[in-house]
C-alpha cells in the first residue's frame, strides 16, 4: 500500500513539474517577440565573422524590446515569404531594412518610417556603365520580391534590359556581379554603401537612383496593440538619444528619422 501511495505521489509531483514547466514556457513565449530578418542584409542585420547576428536593426530592436519589457528572438527567414511568415504567426515583426510600400500596406501594419533609403544601381568600378540608359541590352540582378524589383519595374529602362536575374539575397547578386554573370545590380543604397566601405575600389554607383524610399517595421494586421507599444518605444529611443547612438555606431552619423 505504501508503495502504491509513493508511486502516486511521485507521479503527481512529476505531473505538477511538467505543468509548471509548460506554464513557464508559455509565459516565456508570450514575453518574447520573434523578429523575422534577412541575415545577409548588412549593416541592418547580418552575421559577423563569429556567425553572430548583428547590425543596426538588431541593436535597435533590442533597445526597443528593453523599453517594452520583453525579450527578442531573431529568426532568419526566406525574404520572399516574409509577409506569409508574419500573417501565419511564425514571426511577430518584420524588421530588417523593410521598405514601406503601398502594396505592403495592404498586407501589414507599419510603424512610422525610421530611416531613408534609395534603390540604386551598382556596377563594377571598371564597368563602362555610367548611367541608367547604359543598362540597355544588359543583364541586371536583384533580390527576388524586394523593393528593388518594384523600383526597376516602374522605370522605363526595364523594357530595354536584356535579362533580369533574381536572387535569394543581395550577397549572391553581388557575387555574380564580381564573376561577370550580371552587368549591374539594383540594390539598397544603405547596403551597397556598407560594402563599398569594406571593399575599396570594387564597385561604382550610378548617379541616378531608381526610387527614394523609407524603412519601417512590419506588424501583423489586427495587432494594433503591439504596433502602439512598439511605436511608443521607438519614440522614446529617439527622445533619449539611444537611436542616434546606435546609428552613429553603424553609420558614423545620426540617420534615424525623427
Amino acid at each position: 500500500m505504501k508503495r502504491i501511495a509513493t508511486i502516486i505521489l511521485t507521479m503527481a509531483a512529476v505531473f505538477s513539474l511538467l505543468i509548471g514547466c509548460s506554464k513557464s514556457e508559455e509565459k516565456e513565449k508570450d514575453n518574447t517577440l520573434v523578429i523575422g530578418i534577412d541575415d545577409k542584409f548588412a549593416p541592418m542585420g547580418f552575421r559577423d565573422e563569429n556567425n553572430e547576428i548583428v547590425g543596426f536593426d538588431i541593436d535597435y530592436a533590442k533597445a526597443a524590446a528593453e523599453k517594452m519589457g520583453v525579450k527578442v528572438k531573431f529568426q532568419p527567414i526566406d525574404w520572399k515569404t516574409k509577409e506569409s511568415e508574419l500573417s501565419s504567426g511564425r514571426i511577430d515583426l518584420i524588421w530588417n531594412g523593410y521598405t514601406i510600400t503601398e502594396e505592403r500596406k495592404k498586407k501589414v501594419l507599419f510603424t512610422k518610417p525610421y530611416m531613408k533609403n534609395a534603390q540604386v544601381v551598382v556596377t563594377l568600378a571598371n564597368s563602362n556603365i555610367n548611367k541608367l540608359d547604359d543598362l540597355e541590352g544588359k543583364v541586371v540582378g536583384l533580390q527576388s520580391l524586394s523593393s528593388a524589383a518594384d523600383a526597376l519595374n516602374k522605370n522605363p529602362i526595364k523594357s530595354k534590359i536584356k535579362t533580369v536575374t533574381e536572387y535569394a539575397d543581395n550577397v549572391l547578386a553581388l557575387k555574380d556581379l564580381k564573376l561577370g554573370r550580371v552587368d549591374a545590380v539594383v540594390i539598397d543604397e544603405v547596403l551597397i554603401k556598407y560594402y563599398m566601405s569594406k571593399e575599396k575600389n570594387t564597385y561604382k554607383l550610378l548617379d541616378e537612383s531608381l526610387a527614394q524610399e523609407e524603412y519601417g517595421i512590419g506588424v501583423r494586421k489586427g495587432n494594433e496593440e503591439l504596433l502602439k507599444k512598439l511605436q511608443k518605444a521607438l519614440d522614446e529611443l529617439n527622445e533619449d538619444g539611444t537611436a542616434a547612438e546606435i546609428s552613429k555606431k553603424w553609420f558614423g552619423e545620426d540617420k534615424v528619422l525623427k
